[in-house]
This record gives structure tokens, sequence and C-alpha cells, in this order.
């Protein structure tokens, strides 16, 4: 018996006004799957994880998420967003909040968590990562890899049943990079259902159990990496891949 997707994405369209960015997506997740996106700039990753997560607003098409479609009319787009976290390249973390206070921000406003609560939740998520000396610290205090792992904790406080990453290394110094990683493969270790959208290949191979090849709003092909990645079926998937292989990212 074939086990129900937990994320079924059916005909995505998406334009923004005379450009379409999404033409047709179809792509399905299982529960404690990590699904890596990869293709060029533009080629859509980041609005189908916007779409995803209800920030953008599907022209035509279905996102089921266990079973219930939530792009139809009547959905709360705020309660959605409870069962989806998202995490984006730039963190986004407010300047002028501690990194305590960003990460606890969600849950004291929409959850209406107690404070002391909220904060027990979120310094045992931030020593975790290894961030609890950096609580009471400003955002221009932390490394760029530090913010990053508390944006990673400010989406995971809700304990949300699907983790989206947007591009989350590429505003890092090459020596960051791997910090944040690291937290990714502990998450998927753990059973946490994710897609990313990576330009990081060799981490997509190591974490990923599907990657989805997408260009031109479409996804071209998707399967294990050890076969795609290796052995890619569609010719513009093998001149993605070269041009990464020659760039020394595979």
């Amino acid at each position: 018996m074939s086990v129900p997707p937990k994320l079924a994405i059916r005909e995505v369209h998406k334009a923004f006004g005379a450009t379409r960015v999404l033409d047709g997506v179809s792509l399905e997740v299982t529960e404690h799957e990590v699904v890596c996106l990869i293709g060029s700039s533009g080629s859509g990753k980041s609005t189908l994880l916007r779409c995803v997560n209800l920030l953008e607003i599907v022209d035509s098409g279905q996102i089921v998420l266990d079973g219930h479609e939530i792009t139809g009319p009547g959905v709360n787009a705020n309660d959605v967003r409870k069962r989806i976290g998202i995490v984006f390249q730039s963190f986004n973390l407010f300047r002028h909040m501690t990194l305590l206070d960003n990460v606890t921000l969600g849950p004291r406003r929409v959850r209406k968590v107690p404070k002391a609560q909220a904060e027990s939740r979120a310094m045992e998520l931030l020593a975790r990562f290894g961030l609890a000396d950096k609580a009471r610290e400003y955002p221009d205090r932390l490394s760029g890899g530090q913010q990053q792992r508390g944006a990673i904790v400010r989406a995971l406080i809700g304990d949300p049943e699907l983790l989206l990453l947007d591009e989350i290394t590429s505003a890092l110094d090459p020596e960051l990079v791997g910090e944040v990683l690291g937290v990714i493969r502990e998450l998927a270790a753990g059973g946490m259902t994710m897609v990313l959208a990576t330009h990081e290949m060799g981490f997509a191979r190591d974490v990923a159990t599907t990657v989805a090849f997408l260009d031109g709003g479409r996804v071209l092909e998707a399967g294990p990496p050890a076969q795609l990645l290796s052995d890619p079926q569609h010719d513009r998937t093998r001149r993605f891949l070269a041009r990464v292989i020659e760039a020394g990212r595979l």
C-alpha cells in the first residue's frame, strides 16, 4: 500500500505580469523526505517555496498538505503557516531585537504562548544548535552563520510538520556554509520533512532523498540523488550538471 504524500504540488502555475515563473509544476514529498530543488537562478525554486507557504498565491493548480488543499478558497493562511516553517537566504532577523526575542516573537504573538514557556523552548533549541551563549545578543553582533542558525531555530520553535529552506547558504561566506549545512544534516537525521532550494550539489547528493531539477518553471526530472546527479535522463539536466562539475561544485 503506497504512503500518501505529506505535500502534493499539482500543476501549479504562477506568473508575475507577463513573466511566467511556474509553468505547471508537479511534485510530491512524503513524510520524513528531504527534497532538494536544483536549477539555475530564475528557474522557479524560490517562487515554488513561497507558494507552498502561501506567501504567493498560485494562479492555477493545487497544493495539498496531508490530503487537504491549502490553495483553495477559505483557507486560513496563518493556520497553514503554523504547520510549515520557512527560512530565507537573507536571515530576516529583526535588528532591534535580541536573538531570543526574534525566536520567541512568533509563539508569543501568534500562538499566545506565555513568555517564560516560549523562552524555555527557545533556549533548548538555541543550545541544541550552539547558540545558547548568543541568546541576548543582537543580530549585528552575530556572524552570518550564527544568524542563519538563529533563523532556522525561529522556524523550528513552532514544531513545524514541514520545513522549507530557500538558498539558506547563498548569503554566507564559504567558511560559514558548513556550520549551517551541519544543522540541516542533523534535522534530516531526525526525520524532519524538508524541501530545500540549493546550489550546494554535494550537500544535495549526501542528504536528499529526492533531487528535483527545475528549468523554465517546470520540474524536468526528479529522482534519487545517486541517479539524477550521476545519470540524468534529460539533456537540459545534463548540460546544467556539466556546468556545475566544471565549476567544481559537485
